[in-house]
């Protein structure tokens, strides 16, 4: 039998698996080594997750309501899916991205900040807070890079408990991987199950967000950030897509 252990999907072929992933991280190293890379989108099914916006201020990447006459609940849905401290880039599904940043001004890391975090209070659903963290080695976002991703899930249909998984990786030409927080569409929605997806990277940016944001339902994707960071100058490049403009 064909051993598919290290088996690497398209970002395209991953994301034709599904029409609703719900919001998904990517982190990965460009083919020629030289990059770090990383996106972030939201996709939503109600008029209020729809009623959003991506906006760049600074390093960090904060979601806003595009009408605000129209916003109905601002949890869960408002927050800053990335931030950046230090040698650290942060990418979350929600506010745990502050829980992060938090804990490492105060010299603690990835793990201890998540630990103290539960997947989102939305019954039936129970959506899974997923997160990723790029590590540098210098606090100006030089040299080659480790990552973390972690997804935190409910262990049954009640919400009984938090079960916490974390995976650490090396960064390798071409390689990335992929979590989101759903397996497809229904009602409640399936959460996410298994180990990150390992998908492998595009050459450059306007290839890697153009591969996310059009290979998600159309009528569902709200809003896409992408980037990649130069390993040897530290500079970082963005691209932002948002459906409501």
């Amino acid at each position: 039998m064909p051993n598919d252990t290290y088996k690497t999907a398209s970002i395209e072929e991953a994301l034709s698996r599904t029409d609703y992933p719900g919001r998904g991280i990517i982190i990965g190293k460009s083919p020629d080594g030289s990059r770090a890379m990383t996106a972030y989108f939201i996709m939503g099914r109600s008029d209020n997750s729809k009623n959003r916006v991506f906006m760049e201020e600074g390093e960090d990447v904060v979601i806003y309501p595009y009408d605000y006459s129209k916003v109905e609940d601002p949890s869960l849905i408002i927050y800053s899916p990335v931030r950046r401290f230090g040698g650290s880039l942060i990418v979350t599904n929600g506010d745990q991205t502050d829980t992060i940043y938090d804990h490492l001004v105060k010299g603690q890391d990835f793990r201890t900040a998540l630990r103290t975090r539960e997947f989102e209070p939305d019954r039936p659903n129970w959506t899974p807070r997923i997160s990723g963290i790029l590590n540098f080695p210098e606090p100006d976002l030089k040299g080659d890079f480790t990552y973390e991703m972690s997804i935190l899930k409910s262990v049954d249909s009640e919400g009984t408990g938090c079960a916490r998984y974390f995976y650490e990786y090396p960064s390798v030409a071409g390689l990335g991987h992929f979590i989101h927080t759903y397996e497809e569409n229904g009602e409640p929605i399936p959460t996410f199950r298994g180990e990150p997806e390992r998908v492998s990277m595009p050459e450059d940016l306007g290839s890697f967000a153009k591969g996310v944001w059009e290979s998600l339902d159309e009528d569902k994707k709200i809003s896409m950030y992408a980037c990649v960071i130069d390993l040897e100058t530290g500079v970082r490049t963005s691209e932002l897509i948002n459906k409501n403009v």
